[in-house]
């Protein structure tokens, strides 16, 4: 079942790749929603990229991790916090590292924040990023960071802009980055009545013109749903992770509704309940489904 019922406006913040200066990181992120704020004073929702604040390097993640609480001495999500509150949005906060102070291992984790500044779920990537292409690019983010086990659903109010833009619930699935190429996430949370998947992402420029936009028409097709993609802007320093760019928002039927380029952009769409029902009558792959002859992921049996 779809629970959108009416249009939400959404802003994708594609800022510079994170600097070794975390808290430059984040006056940057900053100023750049307030950018976004001033040109679409409508967005109700605005996402921000993976590994924004910290460098996006496997021997980095556990120097720049933080515990995830609203207090000064975790500065990434006290401020995100404030951002969301002050600027009464619900804030998907693309992904920092994060520190759990009980097992003391380190997550790839993204806070989603109401327009209170609560923090309404957070999800740690599922699948780690564990690649070697050869003469392409060798990755292993299994070597600091742990992999989540929770599938996260984000079911919340969204404040309301004016008469035409506003409504009491969106509900939406989360992934991080490498989590887009497992299917069962974005089927498993559509399901469960998602109107749409959000994967803050950091695709590289070997898999990026691969697959990225492959990606993302696939999760919206199988499932007839809203897929929203947030990558970091391409770094001008050849020397880090080169992140693909291209941030986009793909529509229920596979089209391609906005997309950034490499560098640093702010994009805005509105998700529109009526283009899910209408895919959904085309082709109704949700009503054909032939669960007799296989199973239904969504119920776990």
């Amino acid at each position: 079942m779809n629970v959108l019922k009416n249009k939400v406006s959404v802003s994708l913040i594609q800022l510079a790749g994170s600097t070794p200066d975390k808290l430059h990181n984040l006056k940057h992120a900053h100023d750049l929603i307030a950018k976004c704020m001033e040109k679409y004073p409508k967005t109700q929702v605005i996402v921000l990229p993976e590994c924004y604040n910290s460098p996006y390097a496997v021997d980095k993640f556990r120097e720049y991790s933080e515990v995830v609480e609203i207090k000064e001495s975790s500065p990434s999500v006290y401020q995100m916090s404030n951002w969301a509150k002050y600027f009464k949005i619900v804030l998907v906060g693309g992904s920092i590292p994060e520190l759990d102070p009980k097992s003391n291992k380190v997550y790839n984790t993204c806070i989603v924040f109401d327009a209170n500044g609560k923090i309404l779920n957070k999800h740690r990537k599922a699948h780690l990023f564990d690649i070697d292409i050869p003469n392409g690019i060798t990755f292993q983010e299994s070597a600091t960071l742990s992999g989540g086990t929770q599938i996260t659903i984000v079911d919340t109010e969204l404040p309301k802009r004016d008469s035409t833009v506003g409504q009491k619930e969106f509900k939406f699935g989360v992934g991080i980055c490498y989590d887009m190429r497992f299917p069962e996430l974005a089927m498993i949370s559509s399901r469960k009545g998602c109107s749409c998947m959000i994967y803050p992402s950091a695709f590289n420029t070997v898999t990026g013109p691969l697959h990225w936009h492959l990606l993302a028409r696939s999760r919206s097709i199988d499932n007839e749903i809203y897929t929203i993609l947030c990558s970091p802007a391409r770094s001008s320093d050849k020397s880090v992770y080169q992140a693909y760019g291209h941030s986009l928002v793909c529509s229920p039927m596979g089209e391609i509704l906005c997309e950034a380029k490499e560098g640093e952009e702010i994009l805005n769409c509105e998700l529109d309940p009526e283009a899910i029902n209408k895919a959904r009558v085309s082709i109704p792959i949700n009503f054909q489904r032939r669960f007799d002859m296989y199973p239904d992921v969504s119920t776990n049996k």
